[in-house]
């Protein structure tokens, strides 16, 4: 039909999902499907990422902190601000900044939206401290990945009109289970061309 296989961009959620999808587009199309974007949310946009992340302030080189790598990030800004872990949990804490960076609140908006509520103003002091040791590390943690994707593209956007223009086709499967990170990622690189299809439970 005259589409470059390099203007798809097809995602789904897992990496067993998207090694299935290849290999059966690869059955279908042959060799040539390899040019095609095809893969999990993140890994598509770190791609992105190792492009163009010194564009936001981290070296191209960044790491990325598994969940227990997050956790030792999290307990060390507990000891550094003195508070108390049985009060504030590692792993709820862990999730409040999960949860906000899905939702593509950052520091500041969580800090304002905090008000009065205890456990919610000190998980801002540790989301400040955390993101800060993250960035002086030159490391992301997993929700950064889209949280900063995102934040590139609506500041840089040359960067975006390169994908945008690049992926004429979006495809994305299971899309019910997409957060408001994942949906302005494919509302932002498809309003051009709006050529997107989805596909749901």
């Amino acid at each position: 039909l005259g589409v470059r296989p390099s203007s798809i961009l097809a995602i789904t959620f897992t990496n067993k999902a998207a090694n299935e999808m290849k290999t059966r587009i690869e059955n279908l199309i042959g060799p040539v499907s390899r040019s095609m974007w095809i893969g999990t949310f993140h890994a598509m946009m770190m791609r992105i990422l190792r492009q163009y992340s010194d564009r936001i302030g981290y070296d191209r080189s960044f790491m990325i902190l598994d969940t227990e790598d997050q956790q030792k990030v999290i307990k060390r800004c507990l000891a550094e601000l003195n508070l108390d872990e049985r009060k504030l949990p590692v792993r709820a804490v862990h999730s409040q900044i999960s949860t906000a960076k899905n939702e593509l609140i950052g520091v500041r908006e969580y800090a304002k939206k905090a008000g009065g509520d205890y456990f919610r103003s000190q998980v801002a002091k540790i989301f400040d401290l955390y993101q800060n040791i993250l960035k002086k590390s030159n490391s992301m943690d997993f929700d950064d990945i889209l949280f900063e994707t995102v934040r590139l593209f609506e500041t840089c956007p040359d960067v975006l009109a390169k994908y945008q223009e690049q992926f004429l086709y979006i495809l994305v499967d299971e899309y019910q289970d997409t957060n408001h990170a994942q949906y302005r990622l494919v509302h932002l690189l498809s309003k051009n061309h709006q050529n997107l299809c989805v596909v749901g439970d």
